[in-house]
């Protein structure tokens, strides 16, 4: 149940975390020791503030490839019409004034024997410990026809970015009465419910805009997370399971796993037959980012690690967190990356000072949004195994939103999400 003392909980395992990290005794060092940190985003960021929070004395270098970070998380609100790109736009300079070195580049090698890490812009930075944040990359080729430039007609727009905007204006130009067919992916994915959020606030656009128009759900799964929450809301507002439902979900035993797309025709081909969209939203099989592949920390498409310290299995010395790591039970989010970074950074520190390594509980909590005003949750408390070879969620902890609210109650879920965004920014990002 979703409960104050659940929330007391949560910011209790928040504290637990950065308590074991400050309380660590400090020991002298001959030299500098250096920590690289590869990627921007929540748990990459995330990592490298509390490295310098933790242990200032560490020399802690982030390298990213973009000059601003654009965050994932709420910009299916972006593409609703609620809010702008630009406010998902997060930059380094808090982490810069924390005595992060922060490079704007590209990483295109590790070398876990030399211990360095090279870059497009040809410069090399040695390390005594990695930390690797390499997000997704997508399959596009489990899908005919489809592409990395296919996706630019259609896009995924599951990285905030460029296309985000692009689906957004496709959405404005659809006319009334069109209709919007949105393909979600196989697990394991980048945030569970992000399609189903996605299919709400859409058909929240198109009843206050273009009432006429439809959604349509393609999935290759039968379950998906907070499913009874959603179904409960879609009921609510699109008369779901009944004729005139703006939103239709077909689920994978009704057929609804895609085979093929008509880039051109902006026609999905799945099992249950050819699905025609004015607007088509393609988020395709997902895999750890590229660096991570490359690197042979994701030797079957994800990276297995170490759940105690998130340690790559594949190649020591280097510590996966985030989307790109094999967390077992834990989420793909961007609230379990920023938990992963806090405790792969104590697990660093730890290593690094010759330490005996103790485990940090990990949470996550995600808010899905059906309109501006009506939100749910879900949250929960992780441990890892002995032998890390789990994270295990427990079972006297975490829970969802409860069913059957009203209205106060989902609007108030809203507020907290908003203030759970600027607090997960400044927490990261600094």
């Amino acid at each position: 149940m979703f409960t104050p003392n659940r929330r007391s909980l949560l910011k209790f395992a928040a504290a637990g975390v950065a308590t074991a990290g400050v309380s660590m005794p400090w020991a002298a060092r001959a030299a500098t020791q250096r920590v690289v940190v590869i990627g921007g985003g929540p748990g990459g960021a995330t990592a490298a503030h509390y490295l310098k929070r933790f242990a200032p004395e560490l020399d802690v270098t982030l390298i990213e490839a973009n000059a601003k970070y654009h965050t994932c998380f709420m910009s299916n609100e972006v593409i609703a019409g609620l809010r702008k790109l630009d406010e998902l736009a997060v930059g380094f300079d808090g982490l810069k004034k924390a005595g992060v070195k922060v490079v704007n580049d590209l990483v295109t090698g590790i070398d876990a024997t030399a211990k360095t890490v090279a870059t497009k812009g040809g410069q090399s930075f040695g390390f005594d410990r990695c930390i690797v944040a390499a997000g997704i990359d997508f399959k596009f080729d489990a899908v005919a026809g489809y592409s990395a430039e296919a996706a630019e007609i259609l896009p995924h727009a599951y990285k905030a970015g460029p296309q985000t905007e692009t689906l957004r204006k496709q959405l404005e130009a659809m006319p009334d009465g069109g209709t919007f067919v949105l393909v979600a992916p196989p697990n394991p994915f980048r945030c569970p419910p992000g399609p189903y959020e996605r299919a709400s606030l859409v058909a929240d656009y198109f009843k206050r805009n273009k009432p006429k128009s439809k959604v349509v759900i393609l999935d290759a799964k039968d379950a998906f997370s907070k499913q009874k929450l959603f179904e409960e809301a879609w009921t609510r507002f699109f008369g779901y399971g009944t004729p005139d439902s703006m939103i239709t979900w077909v689920s994978a035993k009704q057929g609804g796993t895609v085979k093929e797309v008509d880039v051109a025709g902006r026609t999905v081909v799945a099992e249950a037959g050819k699905f025609k969209g004015d607007v088509v939203n393609l988020i395709p099989p997902q895999m750890a980012g590229k660096i991570a592949r490359d690197a042979g920390l994701a030797e079957k498409g994800w990276a297995a690690i170490d759940a105690r310290t998130f340690e790559s299995k594949a190649v020591p010395g280097v510590h996966v967190i985030g989307d790109a790591a094999i967390a077992t039970a834990m989420p793909k989010s961007g609230y379990a990356a920023s938990s992963q970074a806090k405790a792969a950074a104590v697990a660093v520190i730890q290593m690094l000072r010759g330490q005996p390594v103790f485990s940090v509980p990990l949470i996550n909590t995600c808010y899905s949004f059906i309109n501006k005003d009506y939100c749910f949750s879900i949250a929960g408390i992780y441990e890892p195994s002995p032998d890390g070879a789990t994270l295990a969620e427990r079972t006297d902890a975490g829970g969802t939103s409860p069913l059957a609210k009203d209205d106060d109650y989902r609007l108030r879920e809203a507020r907290y999400a908003h203030s759970w965004f600027d607090n997960i920014v400044k927490d990261s990002w600094g």
